[in-house]
């Protein structure tokens, strides 16, 4: 990859410094320079687990599943992913009068570990477990309302238990995570609506913007009459939408592009 042009890091910080209401929409772009590979990376995850074998309705019917998924949540907690300059760059951001909050479509909760507090995850988080319930239809988790800290089903894994359950009501535990052929969280994707809505800026960062609904955020900034700038390494589909591009990683430009919040 070419170097980032310094001038597209200005138009950027511009733009910031032009905007009231600011809300970033991070991808797996923003973790990768925090040891979490993207689905697409050499080394990632889907190069050692087989996704069309992790989908929801297998989960529920099939045990072994389950505890695949057990020992794939092991590897990303082993890793210990830590923000990285990005995530605390866009935090500072969050924090300041202009932050509306953030919107993002990874699950490794980086940015509340470095300081964000409106943090609105579409897909779900890794560092919690849920009940989905005895047989859930339809990709539809129906448990019982309980949810746990992922280290309490650790503590149960390590302590032999090969498929734990829900403590409250005998259902199936999974974490608390969006699989492929689950239903998104209705709550999650209407509090990112109402955020790209009420915000004159989105900076859509690290994301291919390819995924959709949640690639779909972006269009409820620019239809409500924001604007959107883009931060990738690579192509975008909304690039020609976008009041300023820039091309480079997100731990290069962010905490050059946003280093007027520096509290």
């Amino acid at each position: 990859m070419s170097a980032v042009a310094p001038d597209s890091i200005a138009e950027l910080a511009d733009l910031v410094a032009r905007s009231a209401r600011v809300v970033v929409f991070s991808g797996a772009g923003i973790s990768t320079e925090s040891g979490i590979p993207d689905f697409r990376s050499p080394g990632g995850v889907w190069t050692r687990y087989d996704p069309t074998q992790l989908t929801f309705e297998r989960y529920v019917d099939d045990p072994d599943v389950r505890r695949q998924s057990w020992q794939m949540r092991r590897e990303f907690f082993d890793a210990a992913p830590r923000p990285n300059a990005a995530h605390r760059a866009v935090a500072r951001l969050e924090r300041s009068d202009q932050g509306l909050g953030v919107i993002t479509q990874n699950i490794d909760g980086l940015h509340q570990e470095a300081g964000a507090r409106t943090v609105v995850e579409v897909h779900g988080t890794a560092r919690e477990v849920m009940c989905i319930g005895e047989r859930p239809l339809g990709g539809v988790p129906d448990g019982c309302g309980f949810r746990a800290d992922h280290d309490w089903v650790v503590g149960l894994l390590d302590a032999g238990e090969a498929d734990p359950r829900c403590p409250g009501c005998g259902g199936l535990v999974k974490s608390a995570t969006v699989s492929f052929g689950q239903v998104l969280f209705p709550e999650a994707i209407a509090a990112a609506e109402r955020l790209a809505g009420e915000a004159d800026l989105m900076i859509a960062v690290g994301s291919s913007l390819q995924v959709f609904p949640a690639a779909g955020l972006p269009m409820e900034t620019i239809t409500s009459g924001g604007r959107l700038a883009i931060v990738n390494d690579e192509e975008t589909p909304l690039d020609e939408l976008a009041a300023v591009v820039v091309r480079g990683r997100a731990g290069e430009v962010l905490p050059e592009a946003l280093k007027a919040y520096s509290g």
